[in-house]
């Protein structure tokens, strides 16, 4: 039994853990035991990160990061949690509030008394001017990191599309590892899309196996394409699969946009590489059987990967609840900063508040009252 005293435990509250030897009945006997007090109860999903957070521990970011850092699946989201857990949005949170909040106090003191005491100058917020213009030159540069940010957190999605029997299910296989996917020699096997989550050098990715895209009349199999359609034109990267044996004359007219996709002549151990191939340079031949061509895909898949994750480590701005409220606290900088000479300087005074209000949702100090239960709810039971 381990006493850990608050406000230094990781709720802030006096905290005593049990580290007991592992198995189920062990774990089911102490719950019974628990259960014979009368105020104890199975903890809540998240409810230690919540209370950490109510009780000033944390920052609303920080709370949420301690879920990401649970659900890492890879290394650069590992390390993106890790930097968000630190508080590191937080603490340029509070550095630009603080700006906000000390122009605020001198567009009010103008504001209130300019008109009756000689001590209090006008045109104070042209002297805070460029303290807001560093401020939201800093916020747009985090918001111009938040896309990237965002997808890091959530992994690309490489989509497996081309015709029947080219060979997806057999590559999907391949980079997984293990048997994720039906693999027949009878096309219409796969109806529906089938995910598989791995990490790639580092980066989280999902390849999604999609149907075999041809004209049918089997309705099942119809959606099944209709759907491999939809989630390629919304995939990060797509891997065309062609069968060399019966290779199109060119990869023209499938899903997926050119400059985010490779095309994989497959069963080159069967046949040779089609002539249009040759001068392609987003062409690669590989075997799914023997393995040929892997090492290339792979390279050439992890630099894809990475120019598009790039920065993603160190983006302040990782979820879109982020990105909506600090966009909100911009766009009240902009109002404010591009107002029109002779503005009402009441209406200017507001735009300094909706900013800020916008940072105190942003971090949990004012608003959040409403979003708490949902943000918790993703967490794991106790965390």
């Amino acid at each position: 039994m381990l006493w850990f005293r608050g406000p230094q435990s990781y709720t802030g509250e006096d905290v005593v853990e049990i580290h007991h030897h592992g198995g189920p009945a062990i774990a089911a006997a102490l719950a019974a035991a628990f259960r014979e007090f009368g105020d104890a109860r199975p903890a809540r999903a998240g409810e230690f990160t919540r209370r950490a957070f109510l009780n000033g521990k944390l920052d609303l970011a920080q709370a949420e990061a301690i879920d990401d850092l649970v659900s890492a699946s890879a290394r650069a989201q590992l390390r993106q949690a890790l930097q968000q857990a630190h508080g590191t949005l937080g603490q340029h949170c509070a550095a630009w509030r603080a700006t906000l909040l000390d122009a605020l106090a001198l567009v009010e003191a103008e504001l209130d008394f300019a008109g009756e005491e000689g001590d209090v100058a006008a045109g104070r917020l042209e002297e805070a001017r460029p303290a807001l213009l560093r401020v939201r030159s800093e916020m747009a540069a985090a918001l111009a990191q938040a896309a990237v940010g965002e997808r890091l957190r959530e992994g690309l999605t490489v989509a497996v599309i081309g015709p029947p029997n080219a060979g997806k299910s057999s590559l999907v296989n391949r980079l997984a590892g293990r048997e994720a996917a039906i693999v027949t020699p009878y096309p219409g096997t796969t109806r529906d899309v089938i995910e598989v989550a791995l990490e790639l050098d580092g980066m989280p990715v999902t390849i999604l196996d999609t149907a075999g895209l041809r004209e049918t009349a089997d309705p099942v199999e119809a959606i099944g394409i209709a759907r491999a359609k939809e989630r390629a034109e919304r995939a990060d990267l797509a891997l065309l699969v062609l069968d060399a044996t019966s290779a199109p004359s060119s990869p023209e007219g499938f899903p997926g946009r050119e400059v985010d996709r490779l095309v994989l002549v497959n069963k080159v151990d069967a046949a040779a590489v089609p002539a249009w191939a040759d001068a392609r340079r987003d062409v690669l031949a590989i075997s799914c059987r023997t393995g040929f061509g892997f090492d290339r895909l792979l390279e050439r898949l992890a630099t894809m990967a990475r120019d598009r994750l790039a920065g993603g480590e160190s983006a302040l701005v990782t979820r879109e609840r982020h990105r909506a409220e600090l966009t909100e606290a911009r766009a009240a900088l902009d109002r404010l900063l591009e107002a029109p000479p002779g503005t009402e300087l009441v209406l200017l005074t507001e735009e300094l508040r909706v900013a800020v209000a916008a940072l105190d949702r942003l971090v949990g100090r004012a608003g959040v009252d409403a979003i708490l239960d949902r943000i918790f709810a993703r967490f794991c039971i106790g965390k």
